[in-house]
């Protein structure tokens, strides 16, 4: 952390400090008493910081590699990278305190990059860095779903239809209300992704079996959720209820018409199916359109930008001693390090927010304490099948596995999605699942189907975490939210939001915002298209045939992807070259992710197209070819290129795939195969 101190007894004339070292610094009090940080060599500033810095996640030296790239031009009607990070750097040198930002927050994953639109859209300053890639973490490793939250309306019912109505009824009640709140909510946000943002969500059936009339043990735990065969349909429509009916209305299938629906299905001893509906969509994309569109409206916003330190003012005589008022940040392309200052600070981390909050402390002594928690984070692992396990347009949910869980199995990207688990432990980068979760999703989802499912079937898995959010000063065993919390430091003034899920992105981001910013200024989002909404229709891919001759899987894959942006991929080139055969992946699309900010080659092979996530095998595959387009691009070195294709080859290697084996002669295998494809 640097320290500034000074004294609030003298103040100058204008009312605010500087220093010759921090330039552009400007804070609300007098002059300077002492600067015993920025009085050191950058080398010294370095190892202070390190050294009182919270422990960094291993796997993130797989994230990013210093490649000093070229700049490229952004989309169009959007700055490049490059300029954003010359805006962001422009603090460092200039001593117009007019240059302050209104608001800097940390994280691009849904939420963070959902609250730099949120501010920038009401004409907010804003800034917004992400130490990894947009969505590089939690937000591109979901089930994939915006789903209103059936289960939570389960779990609500038997809260409230439990002994404890009537031993601690108010407490019942509020409890109930809540749950519901949060319940409608869901469906209000997901109403708006679909009405708002159709060209990145599509609703999708969803198929629940029933083999018997009553189900024992009953899910959650409850008796009369037993007859939940014969409640469903009922329950259903409540939860179309909540969305006012403007979803695909549920309905019911007889094991016959089932049969023809879901051919997989077992059918034996089927008594019939309910179907409902949830929007479905490429996560990574749909969080990528919202820092593209942040960007568009004036945020500055940058990945592969890091915060190794925070920067806070000390006096000596009350008032704003210990404030956070800025950050270190490192641009991870350039290894080049500069201040951002900020009238406020949100963190948004996600399962990683505790670690954030680690650097508000002042000292390595202080920062090993233990802090309280504000998140728990549990993981969830995801496997991948192919297509023929599942009906190209319609899902299927186990409602009570052994574990009590929801199994989803989806057709997603031309595959089948199953998952999730849920297991409580640290979050760390790499996407490595356990082998048993593997096995025991397999097993799970083979219940209710005639097809045998094979390990070597497994094209992919990860698994990614979960931030469960609590209150950092509640008691120890109080319950966890699945609902979000935002809180704020009084001694730093740095606030935090953490928890919440992907369908409540808008939502969280307008809350956290309102805290910290007021409400002065209305929030705008709700009127707000993603970006890709402008020139998007439902005859788009016919379009792009028409003009490019594209095929279909292309020409669909593209429209889904990028909406009316699509248009800019193929002007790029214009022809349909696939990254890899059997896969609709472009190599225009690299040359386009690298206009969109893409820095590494596993940020293309992840989530610019999802290729890792659905074949690693054919991910690792192309790494060679992906390398040598961006190096065309950004005008990388031999040394960058060979350093780039070992970084994507780890990172992807703890992907899992169809045979089981340990990461590390995993990755041996990979790096030593791709180092022979550079030469």
């Amino acid at each position: 952390m640097i320290r500034l101190a000074v004294s609030s007894r003298a103040p100058t004339a204008r009312g605010y400090f500087c220093s010759k070292n921090l330039r552009s610094s400007a804070f609300p009090v007098g002059r300077i008493q002492k600067r015993s940080f920025f009085s050191s060599s950058k080398k010294q500033q370095q190892q202070r910081s390190a050294a009182s810095a919270p422990r960094r996640d291993p796997g993130l030296e797989f994230t990013a590699v210093v490649s000093n790239p070229q700049e490229v031009d952004g989309p169009e009607g959007i700055v490049s990278r490059s300029e954003q990070i010359k805006k962001l750097q422009s603090q460092s040198s200039n001593k117009d305190d007019d240059i302050y930002y209104d608001v800097l927050i940390i994280g691009g994953g849904a939420t963070g990059a959902g609250a730099a639109l949120d501010a920038a859209a009401r004409g907010y300053k804003v800034a917004c860095i992400e130490r990894g890639d947009f969505a590089s973490e939690t937000s591109s490793r979901s089930t994939k779903l915006i789903w209103a939250g059936i289960k939570y309306m389960g779990t609500a019912f038997a809260a409230l239809l439990s002994p404890n109505l009537v031993t601690a009824p108010l407490v019942t009640l509020s409890a109930f209300y809540g749950e519901m709140k949060m319940v409608y909510q869901c469906h209000q946000e997901r109403r708006y992704m679909m009405q708002k943002q159709e060209h990145l969500c599509q609703w999708i059936p969803i198929l629940i079996p029933f083999d018997r009339w009553y189900v024992s043990p009953p899910p959650f735990n409850h008796s009369l959720y037993g007859f939940f065969p014969i409640l469903a349909p009922f329950v259903l429509k409540v939860y179309d209820a909540l969305s006012w009916f403007q979803c695909p209305p549920s309905y019911t299938l007889s094991p016959s018409r089932a049969a023809e629906k879901f051919p997989q299905l077992q059918t034996d001893n089927l008594k019939y199916c309910a179907v409902f509906y949830e929007a479905i969509h490429n996560d990574a994309r749909t969080n990528l359109a919202i820092a593209m569109t942040a960007a568009q409206r004036g945020a500055h916003i940058a990945n592969y930008v890091e915060m190794v330190d925070t920067i806070v003012v000390d006096q000596e005589e009350g008032g704003d001693k210990n404030k956070v008022v800025g950050v270190v940040a490192l641009d991870r392309m350039t290894d080049q390090r500069f201040e951002i200052r900020a009238k406020k600070i949100i963190f948004c981390g996600g399962p990683f927010t505790d670690n954030m909050r680690q650097l508000e402390h002042d000292s390595s002594s202080d920062r090993d304490k233990k802090l309280p928690p504000a998140v728990t984070g549990a993981h969830g692992t995801h496997i991948v099948l192919p297509s023929y396990y599942c009906p190209p347009d319609i899902g299927f949910l186990d409602y009570n596995t052994s574990d009590k869980r929801f199994l989803f199995l989806l057709p997603w990207q031309g595959h089948t999605i199953v998952g999730t688990t849920d297991h409580k432990c640290s979050a760390e980068t790499l996407p490595r699942p356990p082998e048993e979760e593997v096995e025991w999703i397999l097993k799970e989802s083979s219940k209710y189907m005639k097809i045998d499912y094979r390990r070597e079937d497994v094209s992919s898995s990860w698994r990614g975490w979960r931030p469960l959010a609590v209150d950092p000063n509640a008691q120890a065993g109080d319950d966890v939210s699945r609902d979000h919390v935002i809180s704020e430091n009084s001694k730093t003034g740095v606030f935090f939001i953490a928890g919440g899920k992907w369908t409540t992105w808008r939502e969280m981001a307008q809350e956290v915002v309102d805290k910290a910013l007021g409400t002065d200024r209305p929030c705008p989002t709700l009127d707000i298209q993603l970006f890709g909404g402008e020139g998007y229709s439902n005859t788009l891919s016919v379009k792009l045939i028409q003009k490019y001759g594209i095929s279909q899987s292309t020409a669909e894959h593209l429209s889904k992807t990028y909406g009316g942006r699509a248009w800019e991929v193929l002007q790029l080139d214009g022809r349909d070259k696939l990254l890899k055969e059997g896969y609709p992946y472009i190599e225009s699309e690299v040359r386009y992710a690298c206009c969109e900010y893409a820095c590494t080659v596993e940020d293309i092979l992840s989530r610019r197209t999802r290729l890792a996530f659905v074949n690693k095998e054919a991910a690792l595959q192309c790494i060679s070819r992906v390398t040598d387009i961006m190096a065309e691009e950004l005008k990388w070195s031999s040394r960058v290129k060979k350093q780039q294709m070992q970084a994507a080859t780890a990172y992807i290697g703890s992907y899992g795939g169809s045979v089981p084996q340990s990461a590390a002669n995993e990755g041996k295998a990979d790096v030593a195969e791709n180092e022979k494809a550079a030469a």
